[in-house]
């Protein structure tokens, strides 16, 4: 980052940015309440024993009372169950949240199941036709037309919220020619929801973007594609420092994957790119997210013991 970065958005960003950031294990809060407040979690439940304590999880998520709850995905372990008996018994689970509840697709969900004999594609199809049909009326949100139901949008709080479908595993591409293709046709897909998202948010009521998928995007190098395979984030990435340079204002990731959780700016060259990860398998546990004055974020992590 070189000095006129410095000088035009450290001091910018430090205005915007306020981060409180508290671990409990009680679901009492630990910072007063914010005019805005939502939760995230991710990468569970990943057994039966996991189950149970999600349970416990939407009891305290519940008592909090969000806006809205975000399960950025992976909602089985990386070997399965994929079965549709899993997934429906998620469907029913997921109901008990009070708030309006949005789901992302993991790589667990569909693009792994190949490894216990499932079709990939076909785990999507199921995944869509349980937990991406109309998002939730209180959000009133948009989505994508066509096939891409998984891709939501709606504002709140000040902010606009996005959703896109960008799971682990390489973002399903170099396994097959089959998840190849897959790979090259949702892309554009993304990106072309990713670009509404943020001409939404370049609105002068909109303090924030949030942009939330599963798959951990790889900003420091640190998880290399397959041998031989092409880098399957390198587009989104690139896509997202952009549009972080181009707004002028917060742009929030909010991804699972790497299952520990983070709070950084990854990136120099857009120091307005703010990353949020969610813990993840063994850890249950969620994020209160307050968005209070002037757009200032709180974060308070919450772990079952």
């Amino acid at each position: 980052m070189n000095r006129l970065m410095n000088r035009i958005w450290l001091p910018r960003i430090a205005s915007l940015l306020f981060v409180l950031l508290l671990s409990a294990c009680a679901s009492s809060p630990s910072f007063p309440r914010t005019p805005f407040e939502f939760a995230l979690l991710g990468d569970t439940p990943y057994s039966d024993a996991d189950v149970l304590r999600l349970d416990q999880v939407i009891d305290q998520i519940n008592t909090a009372q969000p806006a809205f709850v975000v399960h950025l995905g992976d909602i089985t372990a990386g070997r399965g169950p994929c079965s549709d008996a899993w997934l429906e018994a998620r469907k029913l689970q997921f109901t008990r949240f009070q708030a309006p509840f949005v789901l992302t697709p993991g790589d667990n969900d569909w693009t792994d199941c190949h490894r216990t004999g499932f079709d990939p594609l076909k785990r999507l199809e199921k995944m869509r036709a349980l937990f991406h049909g109309a998002p939730p009326a209180a959000l009133r949100a948009s989505q994508q037309s066509g096939a891409y139901t998984e891709h939501v949008r709606w504002q709140a709080g000040g902010a606009v919220f996005v959703t896109i479908n960008v799971p682990g595993s390489n973002n399903n591409l170099g396994r097959t020619p089959a998840a190849d293709a897959e790979h090259h046709a949702r892309m554009p897909q993304v990106l072309r929801w990713l670009s509404a998202a943020a001409q939404a948010a370049s609105a002068a009521d909109v303090h924030s973007l949030f942009v939330m998928f599963q798959a951990n995007p790889d900003f420091e190098g640190t998880y290399p594609p397959p041998k031989g395979a092409p880098d399957g984030f390198a587009s989104l990435r690139a896509a997202l420092i952009q549009h972080a340079q181009t707004l002028g204002k917060p742009l929030i990731v909010v991804h699972g994957d790497t299952h520990a959780f983070k709070h950084d700016r990854p990136v120099a060259a857009a120091p307005n790119l703010v990353r949020i990860e969610v813990d993840g398998w063994p850890t249950v546990g969620w994020l209160r997210i307050g968005l209070g004055p002037g757009s200032s974020l709180q974060i308070e992590r919450h772990r079952l013991p």
